[in-house]
């Protein structure tokens, strides 16, 4: 529900309405457009009364969001939300490109990476310490000694790190040391897990379940977002269909729709989504012209010897390669660079 306010109603009034709807238990988010204030209401709202509501002096009109999404929703948030990461900005005019390996193997590894894909425009260096992997004997990462490769490598060239967490025994070591906190496909609906990390006050990468529909992973933003403190990148990463020709099918459709429905920041990973690196480069490249915020890439130094994911990850020169043909499409679609 959205409470549209007189235009007369001060600031004062505003906060005293707010304080009257929390005390009956709901989450207010306050909703300021270019004429026009207003009030999104999240929680239980079928103990307001619309007729005792539309009495109120201070409300216009009112509005109800059919959607089962609300936080996440372009309605309650009609402008784009740009999440700033220590200066460094993901939204807006604001391309922000994620790369490194899947998994952390050494400190060389990860410095060696981290500064080859800093070179060729990486805003964000990523890499997996707690990998989950479908086989319980495949490589599992190297847990919280991969973290301090990682953080070494941040503190060597200045990149922002992102990684996944696994468990909630993790949060106090997350939120410490971890500039983005990415939930995995497999955590999309962990929702004990989301809602814990939307007390953190971290950006959040959701990553989208492999079979999970566009409105579920919205539902699933909304509880990291229900939570009050943490915002939330969304991730198109490839979705489970009767094909096999790649490790899943990336839909590229999932952006604008995404962009069309909510305010939150969207991104996309071709490395996850094809399971191919040769097909990494052509869909980083329908991703940028499809309006994305971002990529997420997979990076190796030696990809033939990595020890997870070496298939699908592109070499540091491949790499340079995608991102000088990435920021031609990108400027063009953003409007930053020449046309």
């Amino acid at each position: 529900m959205i409470l549209v306010l007189r235009t007369e109603v001060t600031s004062e009034q505003t906060a005293a309405l707010e304080k009257e709807l929390q005390a009956r238990g709901l989450i207010t988010q306050d909703i300021i457009g270019e004429h026009t204030r207003m009030l999104g209401l999240v929680g239980d709202v079928t103990m307001l009364d619309p007729e005792t509501l539309g009495r109120n002096d201070l409300i216009e009109r009112i509005i109800k969001v059919s959607e089962p999404y609300k936080l996440s929703s372009r309605k309650f948030h009609p402008t784009d939300t740009i999440i700033d990461v220590n200066g460094t900005k993901i939204g807006g005019k604001d391309f922000a490109v994620m790369a490194g390996p899947c998994s952390v193997e050494s400190e060389e590894q990860i410095l060696t990476v981290a500064r080859e894909v800093k070179l060729s425009g990486a805003t964000f260096l990523r890499g997996g310490v707690f990998k989950p992997r479908s086989s319980p004997y495949s490589f599992q990462g190297l847990g919280l000694e991969g973290l301090e490769f990682m953080k070494i490598a941040r503190e060597k060239t200045g990149l922002p790190i992102v990684t996944e967490i696994m468990s909630q025994d993790m949060l106090e070591v997350f939120q410490r040391d971890v500039d983005v906190i990415q939930v995995g496909a497999r955590n999309m609906q962990n929702f004990p897990l989301l809602r814990d990390l939307g007390k953190l006050g971290k950006p959040v990468l959701l990553k989208r379940g492999a079979s999970c529909t566009l409105e579920e992973m919205l539902q699933a933003a909304d509880y990291i977002l229900i939570g009050g403190k943490s915002e939330v990148i969304l991730c198109e990463r490839g979705i489970r269909t009767f094909e096999t020709a790649t490790r899943n099918t990336l839909d590229l459709s999932a952006v604008p729709v995404l962009k069309q429905k909510s305010h939150l920041p969207v991104i996309v990973d071709p490395s996850h989504g094809t399971g191919h690196w040769e097909l990494v480069e052509p869909m980083a490249l329908a991703a940028a012209a499809s309006g994305a915020d971002g990529l997420m890439i997979e990076v190796h130094n030696q990809p033939q010897k990595a020890l997870s994911d070496g298939q699908q990850s592109v070499t540091p020169a491949l790499f340079h390669q995608i991102m000088g043909k990435v920021n031609q499409i990108q400027a063009l679609v953003r409007g930053n660079g020449e046309k």
